[in-house]
Order: C-alpha cells, then sequence, then structure tokens
C-alpha cells in the first residue's frame, strides 16, 4: 500500500520507519532543505519509550522503559531515522494541501501534484497547514502566555550532581528553571515564564531571563550565561484552543502536534506523537487500499480520546504551575497532602499506554 507521511519531525520519521517495516511504500516529504531536527534536549516519558520500542527503535542506554530518558533532540532524531532508506525522503516540498478521492490522496506542493497515495499521515506540526485544511471550522492555536527558553552547553567540571535532574518554580513571577543530564557530558536546561507580545530573539530572551532569574540560586544564572546564543532556543508557547472532534479524514490521518499540541507542562508531546506512530503501524499493518478509511476509525478510537484528556490535563497543569502569590502557595500546600499513593497511580495512568 502507497502511503505518504507529511513532516519528517520526531513522529512524523517515526511512523514512517514504523509503517516501512511493516511492509508499505512509504514516501516521507518534509518541506526544509534536509533532514535534521534542530534543538536541545528532549524528555521522553516511558510510554514514549515502550512506543518506540514496539516499532522496533528502541533507544540504545534507555533499556529501562520505566523510568525518562532524556536525550538530545537531534540525536533522537538520527536514530530513529537510520533505518529509513534515503529514496523514501523527499525534502525541500512544502504540501499545501491534500485532495482525497474515492480511491486515493492527491499530495498537492506548490500547486502541483507530487504523489498519489492510498493513505497519508499528516505530521506537519504544531502550525499544521494540513490540519486547518481538514478541519476549517476549528479555531486553530492559542497562545498560553509563556515564553519557553532553552539551551545546552558543556557540562562544568565540579558541579554539584545533587542539582541535577531538578526542577525550580518562583511563586512570585511563576517561572520555571529545569536542568538535566544529556549523557555524561552535557546539561540540558530550559526556562518557562510569561510572556507578553511576541517572543524575543535568544539574546533579548537571555537577558530577561537573567534578570528575572537574579536572585535565584548563582548556578541558574551561571548556566544561562555560559550557554552560547547559537545552541538557545526560544518559543511562544502555544497549544490547541480546543481538543479535536476527529483525528482523521477519510484516508487522512493526523499525528502527534498536528492532532493534538499541548502545553510541555507534562512532557507529554513526544510520548503522545510516538504512541501515535505505534497505534497507526498497527492498525495499517496487513492492510489494503479498500481497508483504509475503517483502519483509520480503529486509529482515531484509540488515540483521540487518550490524547486529548492528556492535552486538557497538560493545560491545567500548565496553568496550576504559572500560579504567583497566595494562588502559588495554595498550590503548594495542596500538593503536599497529596498522599504518595495517589501521585504514583496518577503517574501510572499517565505512563501506561
Amino acid at each position: 500500500m502507497r502511503i505518504v507521511v507529511v513532516g519528517a519531525g520526531l513522529g512524523g520519521v517515526a511512523a514512517a520507519v514504523g509503517l516501512h517495516r511493516a511492509g508499505h511504500e512509504v514516501t516521507l516529504f518534509e518541506r526544509g532543505a534536509e533532514l535534521r531536527e534542530a534543538g536541545t534536549g528532549i524528555v521522553v516519558m516511558p510510554n514514549g519509550l515502550r512506543a518506540l520500542d514496539t516499532l522496533g527503535s528502541p533507544l540504545r542506554g534507555h533499556e529501562m522503559l520505566g523510568t525518562p530518558a532524556i536525550i538530545d533532540r537531534a540525536d533522537l532524531h538520527r536514530t530513529l531515522r537510520a533505518p529509513l532508506p534515503d529514496d523514501l525522503v523527499c525534502t525541500g516540498i512544502p504540501v499545501e494541501r491534500l485532495e482525497p478521492g474515492p480511491t486515493g490522496v492527491t499530495v498537492i506542493s506548490d500547486g502541483v501534484p507530487v504523489a498519489r497515495a492510498d493513505a497519508v499521515i499528516a505530521a506537519d506540526g504544531i502550525g499544521s497547514r494540513l490540519r486547518g485544511h481538514l478541519f476549517p471550522s476549528h479555531p486553530g492555536l492559542r497562545r498560553t502566555g509563556r515564553m519557553d527558553l532553552r539551551g545546552m552547553l558543556p557540562r562544568p567540571a565540579g558541579l554539584d550532581t545533587d542539582l541535577l535532574a531538578c526542577q525550580l518554580v518562583d511563586r512570585r513571577s511563576g517561572a520555571m528553571f529545569g536542568l538535566f543530564p544529556v549523557g555524561e557530558h552535557r546539561l540540558y536546561w530550559f526556562t518557562d515564564s510569561a510572556l507578553h507580545g511576541p517572543p524575543p530573539g535568544a539574546d533579548e530572551a537571555r537577558r530577561q531571563m537573567l534578570s528575572l532569574m537574579a536572585d535565584w540560586h548563582p548556578l541558574v544564572t551561571e548556566l544561562i550565561e555560559a550557554t552560547s546564543s547559537t545552541d538557545i532556543y526560544v518559543d511562544s508557547i502555544t497549544c490547541l484552543a480546543e481538543p479535536l472532534s476527529s483525528y482523521t479524514a477519510g484516508r487522512i490521518a493526523l499525528l502527534g502536534d498536528a492532532a493534538h499540541a499541548m502545553p510541555p507542562d507534562l512532557g507529554q508531546g513526544a510520548g503522545q506523537a510516538f504512541e501515535d506512530a505505534a497505534a497507526l503501524t498497527r492498525h495499517l499493518t496487513g492492510a489494503g487500499p479498500a481497508d483504509v478509511a475503517e483502519r483509520l476509525l480503529r486509529y482515531d478510537a484509540e488515540r483521540r480520546p487518550r490524547a486529548n484528556r492528556i492535552m486538557r490535563a497538560a493545560s491545567r497543569q500548565s496553568r496550576l504551575t504559572s500560579q504567583t502569590g497566595v494562588a502559588a502557595w495554595a498550590r503548594d500546600l495542596l500538593l503536599r497532602a497529596v498522599p504518595t499513593r495517589l501521585a504514583t497511580r496518577r503517574l501510572a495512568a499517565l505512563w501506561h499506554a
């Protein structure tokens, strides 16, 4: 069966590899000039690791599927795409729309048909153009009023290991700082703070964050200052304004941020994309062209309730984390009162796919 995957981010690559291994004729279209993933570190939760394992892509050095893995995003992308033959990848092709027909879907780029497929997987990211065409009445994205600033740098000598894998939240400003080791020699850090207006450039965002966190633990400002501006990334945190009513439309399925873009507060963006890829591979294995619409409905029935539930939970967590003043004090008191057993059960439910 001919399957086109649009978008070569982590989720799109995982789906393309899974479907290729399932015996389908897969073509991966990427608008960028090369197949790569920019960015810093990424936290992949246990459910995401298990999904990758089912796709035949276990991550070397991360065999403990019951704990999160902190990985260089570019390294993860290279690892995932390694099994995909080069001749299945078409770069520099922005897919602008899809034209469904009774027996297939025509893929259009720059006004010209570039492929005909039995099924199309739209994995074109948080700003998905294809999602807008498939669901024109959906309100699209909303800004959360938060800014994500993150970076990676070599691990300084003599660093206090007690400060690794930590997250700090300021009740005064609602700002957050997180720090994680990536392998033995690098560190990944991120901040989350209020954003008024468009996101600034890396240097200005760094200056703002250093001013905001001037009286935090000295390591926080030291690491931010020590990170090269070329290794700093700034984003306005956005998510879907409301959950989609379906992840499919006939022979077309949405995957990852195109289907359920969510705030990063639960660390589930990548994990849910990998669950999507694993579910699509499972439901389309052994399918022929006549089976596509029905098999994609099964995918939607499996994935949409869980992913939409997690998307709503991430939005609640985002609002909770960014509280300030009295509301932040009340939040912390309530969180400390939650029994450990209950908190463990909630994590288990989140990490269970």
